[in-house]
């Protein structure tokens, strides 16, 4: 026969064991400002240094490390000149680094009407919306984008125009951050077919196309 304090005992000890689950649960529900507890760490803790952080292994106290000169990340030598600076040797390239497609056409155009059309305008004429807005300020700082169809511009060799792109003049900011290269080559593609439009003669058309357009 089971002694008396058995059963009481029993309940109490069940009672006691539920008490962990009841404390995991209540962790799950409730929030709190304090870090979770955590057993196992996995990387959700990892040490490290971050922006602007100090680090006393170094002589000048900065986690943050400058490039090591005359080093180049993997994929990023940029040795072609024509591609990558739009210059054959010492010269501003005058041919595309590669040969202008459809494709390449047509992606020039979009490329263009996001970055370039605010300010010189959908036909290159330099009057788009922040061209004329600007205008319309007045401030005096301002220097309207010269019309893609001027003399000037007409004979200018892609490789500058690529360098433009890539640097900036005047108040035109450098766009090699939010242009990759293929994609500067395909608005200047884009480009010198709005030029051609505006100049082309009947000599552009095909011979087997001339007689409709006379």
């Amino acid at each position: 026969m089971l002694p008396r304090w058995f059963i009481p005992a029993g309940i109490l000890m069940a009672c006691i064991a539920l008490v962990p689950f009841a404390l995991v649960a209540r962790k799950r529900a409730v929030e709190t400002s304090r870090t979770r507890p955590q057993i196992i760490f996995d990387m959700d803790q990892e040490p490290k240094f971050k922006t602007q952080s100090p680090n006393a292994l170094f002589a000048d106290r900065r986690a943050m490390r400058p490039e090591v000169p005359g080093t180049v990340a993997r994929g990023e030598l940029r040795e072609d000149d024509h591609f990558y600076r739009g210059k054959v040797g010492d010269q501003w390239a005058v041919d595309f680094p590669a040969p202008v497609t459809r494709e390449m056409m047509n992606r020039g155009k979009e490329r263009y009407e996001i970055y370039c059309m605010p300010c010189h305008g959908y036909a290159g004429d330099g009057d788009g919306p922040v061209a004329q807005r600007a205008e319309k300020l007045a401030e005096g700082t301002w220097i309207p984008p010269t019309s893609y169809h001027s003399d000037a511009l007409r004979k200018k060799p892609v490789g500058e125009i690529f360098n433009t792109i890539t640097n900036g003049i005047r108040t035109m900011p450098s766009y090699a951050g939010q242009v990759p290269p293929a994609d500067r080559w395909a608005i200047i593609a884009y480009v010198r077919a709005l030029q051609r439009s505006r100049w082309a003669t009947i000599d552009d058309v095909p011979a087997a196309e001339r007689d409709g357009l006379r």
